[in-house]
């Protein structure tokens, strides 16, 4: 929980960041690559949907805090929020239940490796509904291999043997949710003269109370409060979905979005070393070399972007700073 964001004075150089970027880049990594451990940990004890509110409560406290701190004021106009409400259901209330259901019946490991299709739908759906989008020759091919790789760890010769195909639909849908959300953002809050942070901040409150009218309509009040179980949720929220952003902006800031956006190709190796180092999952030989060719087909689509029409600029999205730089897709998460 160090204050990964904060400056020091560094002389006459200036300021400088509190932690070489490398290493942020390792945690934000880390903290990422395991969130579909502390997801599937969360839900042994507690419902989906209380997973999901515990995590957007956390994450909401640590983003206040850190408005707080910056004194920033949450955004006003209620075009501005009415556009926020849709944002917060496609990026976080959405997807965040989405993966909590589907690791009922899946492995992490499993749900880790749909999240890295994300980029992969963002560029096909950047083909319908960005028009200034002209994706070369060599981003298709990685739209293609992409999804090959998709199928390669489905298992899809075997006719998806083994598999939840409603858990694993879940994750791929979830996955889905995130580049139609930022598709959305960038049509409809570029250039709104507010701070990311506070925009950020407005959007995971407007989640949380998504989830805290839903949850109580689902759900029951837990039996007993289960503490190993609470503190993965309390972990998920605070530093997957607080801290992480937070580390995010410092990195997109300091080394550029390029270099931060790398962080989603090491999310999905972590995520299965971390299913089956600590949960005990099996992994078959298709599960890796799928996620591999996943990874090389989402490293592709991200090369070589197609020219712009003049005028036309990315959006300033309130949540993936790396989209509002590039082309509003990588860099997706748990």
């Amino acid at each position: 929980m160090t204050t990964v964001t904060t400056v020091t004075a560094a002389g006459p150089a200036g300021r400088r960041r509190a932690l070489d970027w490398r290493l942020r880049f390792g945690a934000l990594s880390l903290i990422w690559g395991f969130s579909f451990l502390l997801i599937k940990v969360g839900t042994a004890a507690y419902a989906p949907f209380q997973v999901t509110l515990g995590r957007l409560v956390f994450g909401t406290a640590v983003l206040a805090a850190a408005m707080a701190a910056k004194r920033e004021r949450l955004p006003r106009g209620a075009r501005t929020w009415g556009h926020l409400t849709v944002a917060a259901f496609l990026l976080n209330a959405l997807p965040f239940s989405l993966f909590a259901y589907s690791e009922l019946t899946i492995p992490s490991t499993l749900a880790g490796i749909c999240n890295a299709t994300s980029p992969l739908w963002g560029m096909a759906l950047s083909l319908v509904a960005l028009s200034e989008d002209r994706p070369s020759r060599l981003r298709v091919a990685g739209l293609g291999i992409g999804f090959l790789g998709v199928l390669t760890v489905l298992g899809a010769w075997q006719g998806f043997h083994g598999l939840d195909a409603t858990g694993t639909a879940m994750a791929l849908l979830a996955s889905l949710s995130y580049p139609v959300g930022w598709i959305y953002v960038r049509r409809t809050l570029a250039g709104s003269g507010h701070s990311n942070l506070s925009l950020t901040g407005a959007q995971l409150l407007l989640a949380t109370l998504q989830l805290a009218v839903v949850t109580p309509l689902f759900t029951s009040f837990p039996a007993a409060l289960s503490p190993v179980p609470l503190l993965a949720v309390a972990a998920l929220g605070a530093l997957g979905t607080g801290v992480a952003v937070l580390v995010q902006y410092g990195l997109v800031s300091e080394v550029g979005p390029t270099t931060a956006q790398m962080v989603t190709y090491f999310i999905p190796v972590i995520a299965t070393a971390a299913g089956v180092a600590v949960l005990g999952e099996s992994l078959s030989w298709s599960t890796p070399v799928g996620a591999l060719i996943v990874l090389a087909g989402a490293a592709l689509t991200q090369a070589g972007p197609g020219p712009r029409k003049a005028g036309a600029a990315p959006a300033r999205s309130p949540l993936r700073p790396t989209e509002r730089a590039e082309r509003a897709e990588p860099a997706a998460r748990s």
